[in-house]
């Protein structure tokens, strides 16, 4: 997967409708999220972005991308994430994707979210 399709999937995880999320997440994915019980696996995972409203839009900054090996992708960003009626969103993140050779398909296996603190 291509600097350009990596980012253009990680965004459509933050702004997808549920059906988009629920493909794209492996089954055993582990995820550390900014709301309890903050670890979450397997099923849970999913189901916890699931319930979560999705964003209008999501900008990316400081991006990284590393293939450590074949059919393994690791990034890290920031996010500015904005949705009609609530207080933008801030965070540090980082996900992990594995390819599913057999189907030729990226899932999530790995995401975390680090809310940003408002400096005073």
């Amino acid at each position: 997967m291509d600097d350009q399709r990596v980012w253009a999937f990680e965004e459509s995880l933050w702004t997808g409708d549920a059906d988009n999320y629920h493909e794209k997440i492996h089954t055993d994915c582990v995820m550390a999220l900014p709301a309890p019980p903050f670890v979450f696996d397997g099923e849970a995972s999913i189901a916890a972005v699931r319930a979560t409203p999705r964003w209008s839009k999501a900008e990316f900054s400081n991006g990284r991308i590393s293939r450590p090996q074949h059919g393994l992708i690791a990034i890290a960003y920031g996010v500015h994430a904005e949705r009609e009626g609530v207080e933008p969103y801030e965070a540090h993140c980082t996900s992990t994707y594995l390819l599913d050779e057999d189907a030729d398909r990226w899932h999530v296996v790995q995401h975390a979210q680090v809310p940003r603190l408002a400096m005073s």
